[in-house]
């Protein structure tokens, strides 16, 4: 990767955290405020990615060379290890979420069973806890 293309990517990076909140803040005070952040947000974050997408097909490196020694199952095994540690969290902030504001409910209603709620949603972050022994056990046996 070049020094512009670096330069570019970095500027665009900053930019993209920098303007919707610029915007925000100094613009109008209206309702629709805050779709149009989230709007400017989006584009300037898909705009990042896309550079990054072009920065990164831009090298005419070889890929064998990068890989070296290690081999093809060595890459997929480091994406395994990725996929199993991202999916597992994302699932479980999913089941913590309807999990503890479930319990909230029914903390406020009877608060006796504070303690089988809390177990409800320590079960639900057991999940990523198994995702991420999963991760190293992959690891583990590269």
């Amino acid at each position: 990767m070049t020094i512009a293309a670096q330069i570019v990517f970095a500027a665009v990076l900053v930019l993209s955290i920098i303007l919707p909140f610029g915007y925000y803040l100094i613009g109008e005070h209206n309702r629709g405020r805050f779709k149009t952040t989230l709007g400017v947000n989006a584009f300037f974050f898909f705009g990042t990615m896309l550079i990054a997408i072009g920065v990164m097909f831009m090298g005419g490196s070889n890929v064998q060379a990068a890989i070296g020694d290690e081999g093809i199952s060595t890459g997929l095994g480091y994406i395994a290890a990725a996929l199993v540690t991202g999916l597992s969290c994302i699932g479980g902030g999913i089941a913590v979420a309807s999990a503890a504001s479930a319990a909230l409910g029914a903390i406020s209603e009877d608060q006796t069973i504070l303690g089988k709620s809390l177990i409800f949603v320590g079960l639900a972050e057991g999940v990523c806890l198994y995702g991420l022994i999963i991760s190293f056990m992959i690891l583990g046996s590269l």
